[in-house]
């Protein structure tokens, strides 16, 4: 394809953001009205990826591909095949309900803020189509700036801590998987092509050294267990639109990386490791669930059901069958979808009392019917409710967890039972508990925040109800993936159809001798 349409993915919010800067700052409102116009265009521009996007290969689409610094065979090379596609479209959409939940919130430096958030959505975005090492690692460096900006400006009392902690922890991680990087380059050609080190095998050792380099960023980014502690801290103090962008986009990249690098670079290392980081993410799900129980803070909360929601995006990904690895990756949009719903209402919420201590909440649905209904909705898919989005990315990583290690699967259902107690206690809590006086006279949503939160309602219900509208357009590339992890073919069926299949195999497990 000749016309670069990823490039302008890339840069046409970051020259918008810098189209902000000649504004007065005394003209907030049309430095909201341009921010919302560029996040709105930039979205538009992406839809193409969403109708012409082919579903029955996986080689890479959209193609751009130009020679950068010829003396280290660095390329600007970028594409999106059915893994990424789905993040580049969501980070799209996510800028543009930051931008409107920052409207009245954002009252200080508000042209630096849009600026922060503009430029910040054009490195997330590269970040999802770089096929150059090099140039993945620019952006995924370029990605911690504005995002450290956002926390440390705009954020809470503690802002510079969890700044500073957030910013520290990614660049440790980065650092090693920048060891891992050059390694590459030497002992695969003196290339940075992500795709042709990827086609290359390398010795045991050397890919276990390259798996633990990377898993050093990865793990860091999703975040698991033990390397998760920034995020709470992040999550409480960023605003409304930092939390989201946190949760909705740069947790996955973690996931992401698993996926991209680690696996098809490192096969044998993944295979090796599947059940310690399986273990990982049984501890992840497990402990970031029983810790949401003691939460007495809104953010705080959904922060930690964060760290047990990817845990069973990491299961699914390192059980390595066709069900788990499909649902990992759905329960990655998923997540990005529910959760940042939450704390889309929660910043709205937030707006109106200024207190995010759940205890000074109670009665809230008897003033603010509306916002009730959807937090409601929002809650039952982040509990896994059937006929939400929450729930056919869990049951896939269930299933495909239990046929992988039986273990697994009965230890991850826990999480989804203790998942269900803290988020209806925290709904009961916020919303039907003896009214509070704090929340006595709130006025319930406007237009602008309806507009905000139903985009996320309309996904919630579309996904739930139609998961193969996402899934379909990841079967042939986790195919493909899966090859290459395995050396075996795999088959690209029709979701209904591999969910079926999974089901009987997990019977046969159940009825050939239990659990092992």
């Amino acid at each position: 394809m000749d016309f670069p349409l990823l490039s302008i993915l890339i840069f046409f919010p970051v020259l918008g953001g810098l189209l902000l800067l000649p504004i007065s700052k005394e003209k907030a409102g049309v430095i909201r009205g341009v921010a919302l116009l560029i996040s709105g265009i930039e979205m538009l521009i992406a839809l193409p990826l969403w109708f012409n996007f082919d579903k029955t290969t996986h080689l890479m689409q959209f193609v751009e591909r130009k020679s950068w610094i010829p003396a280290w065979n660095v390329e600007y090379y970028l594409g999106v095949d059915g893994i990424s596609v789905l993040f580049v479209l969501l980070s799209t959409l996510v800028t543009v309900l930051c931008v409107l939940v920052s409207w009245t919130a954002i009252e200080t430096k508000v042209k630096e803020f849009f600026v922060s958030l503009l430029v910040l959505e054009g490195a997330m975005i590269g970040v999802f189509c770089a096929l150059d090492f090099f140039l993945f690692y620019i952006l995924w460096e370029a990605m911690l700036i504005p995002m450290f900006l956002i926390i440390g400006v705009w954020g809470g009392p503690n802002r510079v801590y969890a700044a500073v902690k957030f910013f520290l922890y990614t660049l440790v991680g980065s650092l090693l998987m920048l060891v891992g990087i050059i390694t590459l380059y030497f002992k695969g050609g003196h290339t940075f092509d992500i795709l042709a080190l990827a086609s290359q095998s390398y010795p045991l050792k050397m890919q276990m050294v390259l798996f633990w380099a990377f898993f050093a960023a990865f793990a860091v980014k999703v975040p698991m267990w033990p390397v998760h502690t920034w995020l709470p801290d992040a999550h409480t103090e960023a605003p409304a639109a930092g939390s989201v962008v946190l949760a909705a986009i740069l947790i996955k990249m973690g996931a992401y990386g698993f996926l991209r690098f680690s696996m098809p670079i490192c096969p044998d290392a993944a295979k090796a490791m599947m059940v310690p980081m399986i273990v990982l993410s049984l501890i992840g799900i497990v402990y970031g669930a029983v810790i949401c129980l003691a939460q007495t803070d809104l953010k705080r909360l959904i922060a930690y059901s964060s760290v047990s929601h990817m845990g069973y995006v990491t299961l699914g990904i390192f059980a390595m069958n066709t069900q788990s690895m499909e649902g990992g990756i759905l329960q990655m949009i998923n997540h990005g979808i529910v959760t940042g719903a939450l704390f889309l209402s929660i910043g709205i919420i937030y707006e109106r009392t200024h207190t995010r201590v759940i205890a000074d909440y109670g009665g809230m649905a008897s003033h603010m019917p509306i916002m009730a209904a959807l937090f409601l909705l929002f809650t039952m898919a982040a509990v896994g409710l059937p006929g939400t989005n929450g729930f056919i990315g869990e049951f896939m990583i269930l299933l495909g967890g239990f046929v992988a290690r039986s273990w697994a699967g009965v230890v991850a259902a826990t999480g989804v039972i203790i998942g269900a107690g803290y988020m209806l206690w925290l709904y009961q809590r916020v919303f039907f508990n003896p009214v509070n006086e704090k929340v006595v006279g709130l006025p319930d949503l406007n237009n602008r925040e309806l507009a905000t939160l139903l985009p996320m309602v309309a996904l919630i219900l579309w996904v739930g109800l139609y998961p193969n509208a996402m899934l379909s357009y990841m079967h042939v590339s986790v195919a493909h993936l899966l090859e290459q992890v395995t050396g075996n073919p795999v088959g690209t069926g029709d979701a209904v159809g591999s969910l079926a299949a999974l089901v009987g195999q997990a019977g046969e497990v159940i009825s050939a001798g239990g659990l092992h």
